[in-house]
């Protein structure tokens, strides 16, 4: 094995190069965000279709999620405080795009650009953080950077609906643009330019399948509930399995893998990477399901809807500190089966509170549970990925924190929309229905189609049928709490599966720090050799 072209900086940087990459994962950690409060309305302008809604919301996850590993890999090779300043960069005309967009696909591959963008620059941060770190200080700082960017994230749906009051829908897309010009200048300034890289090749090949694998799949849940659309999600189920297929056989012969499977089958790492896809997905997921139901169901203003949340912030800067002390006292397993047990309190509260005219303690209720539980979770998920990987392999490692978060959103996000779209299309259906017959015969295919499309489709006609308005409405908000019970349920079962997983399949603290050292000695040789 090659030795990396330059050595790991001994003297740990000050908090201001925590703060620069901070701020730099803030700019992905917004864009991801601020779009959940502005997707009632943009669906009012485009007339879109609840898929069309659901491809704006994960579109950025999608670009991020694809690209992570890929991007991962060409900053450890080339650099990865080049990778920092190209993506960030990159962010900047892709959000102009976006807030300009002139129509609902051009808006929906701003996004996916966006996601690209972040690729670059998101998993550098961890990566960075992982290279110029040690020990505790290294705890310390993946703590506050989980804790502080799940924060911000949680903080764009308030700042975005905020914005909605006095601006259109394309406003939410230039949030970052500042944010993005200081992040370049701090980055630029204040974070080194070579630390721990490898002169190993890059398996671009294997980049790109991994590319294909996940894109793929994401846009394969979201087109599940669309009618007619079955050939479209063979072909990208088989382009996902197919790659997949590939991208393991590609990994297992080629001399440097892009995802080094025999790191990956550690059981830190693999049990953590899917804790973390689950407890971030589940945020992401109930995020972009709370911002409609607070706005359709409940009739709150963008700004209200986005101001409802802030319980999730608050409790998720405030718990990220104790996590990483939880870590030391009591190890990782312990850390995330708490942070797992608040998700489930969280998504209990939404599925058995979350009705019509409920008032504000219980939304944020379930907000502050699933801001616990992500708070107490999040720095373990990252944090055994980090730990039990070589510092080579750190682009791996922060790689696989981002899919957690980013495949995990898309994920989640895809599967609560798909489940959303369904269950609202078929209540819709089920009411007509069990209407008399003159009434139904009163009801066109257009009208019925149009009812189905989406919860703003329904809200337009409305507007149009001002006699029926009062109807229309009531249907439309049953057909959407149908469809959102249905995603909640998903979520708990996500949430049960990732908690046994971790219970049964994680080390405790003693065995975790055995596990760990035998891991660095592993590493060390191979390193030496």
């Amino acid at each position: 094995m090659k030795l990396n072209r330059t050595s790991t900086n001994k003297s740990e940087p000050g908090m201001i190069a925590l703060a620069t990459l901070i701020i730099v994962a803030a700019v992905a950690n917004l864009n991801l965000s601020v779009a959940n409060v502005v997707l009632p309305s943009i669906g009012l302008v485009f007339n879109a279709s609840q898929v069309q809604i659901n491809l704006v919301a994960v579109g950025y996850s999608l670009g991020l999620a694809a690209s992570v590993l890929w991007f991962g890999a060409l900053g450890d090779h080339h650099g990865r405080k080049m990778m920092l300043i190209l993506g960030t960069l990159l962010a900047i005309p892709s959000s102009i795009i976006a807030g300009f967009a002139p129509s609902i696909e051009i808006l929906i591959l701003a996004r996916i650009i966006g996601g690209l963008a972040a690729g670059m620059a998101f998993p550098t941060t961890l990566a960075l953080i992982t290279a110029l770190w040690s020990r505790q200080a290294r705890t310390r700082a993946i703590a506050l950077w989980s804790g502080i960017g799940a924060a911000i994230a949680a903080m764009g749906p308030i700042i975005a609906g905020y914005l909605l009051t006095f601006n259109d829908w394309g406003s939410v897309f230039l949030i970052t643009l500042p944010l993005a010009f200081v992040a370049l200048l701090m980055s630029l300034k204040f974070i080194p330019s070579h630390i721990s890289e490898t002169t190993t090749p890059v398996d671009n090949l294997g980049g790109l399948l991994s590319l294909l694998i996940l894109g793929t799949l994401t846009l394969a849940i979201n087109f599940a509930p669309v009618p007619g659309s079955g050939i479209l999600i063979i072909s990208f189920l088989v382009i996902a399995a197919f790659s997949g297929i590939l991208f393991l056989r590609r990994q297992r012969r080629v001399e440097t893998p892009i995802y080094d499977l025999k790191v990956a089958r550690r059981s830190i790492f693999w049990v953590a990477a899917s804790a973390g896809i689950i407890v971030f997905g589940a945020l992401m997921g109930a995020m972009y399901i709370g911002q409609q139901f607070l706005q359709n169901v409940l009739g709150y203003s963008t700004f209200d809807a986005g101001l409802a949340i802030l319980p999730a912030a608050l409790f998720m800067i405030l718990v990220a500190p104790q996590s990483a002390r939880l870590i030391e006292s009591h190890g990782s397993r312990f850390t995330l089966l708490a942070g797992y047990l608040f998700c489930l309190l969280g998504f209990f509260t939404m599925l058995f509170l979350w009705q019509d005219h409920v008032p504000y303690w219980k939304v944020g209720l379930a907000y502050a549970l699933v801001g616990i539980g992500v708070g107490l979770a999040g720095t373990p998920a990252s944090h055994s990925l980090t730990s039990s990987v070589p510092v080579e392999k750190v682009g791996m490692a922060s790689g696989t924190a981002d899919l957690q978060r980013d495949f995990g959103g898309a994920i989640m996000t895809s599967i609560f929309g798909a489940l959303l779209t369904a269950g609202y299309a078929r209540s819709i259906a089920s009411q007509i229905d069990s209407l008399p017959v003159y009434a139904q015969q009163q009801i066109t295919s257009t009208i019925e189609t149009t009812l189905q499309k989406s919860f703003s489709s329904a809200a337009d006609l409305a507007q149009q049928q001002p006699q029926y308005s009062a109807q229309i409405i009531a249907a439309a908000k049953h057909s959407f709490l149908v469809g959102d019970h249905w995603a909640y349920l998903a979520g708990i079962i996500a949430i049960l599966i990732g908690a046994a997983l971790v219970f049964f399949k994680y080390p405790k603290k003693e065995e975790e720090k055995k596990l760990l050292a035998h891991y660095l000695e592993i590493d060390t040789k191979n390193l030496e050799k």
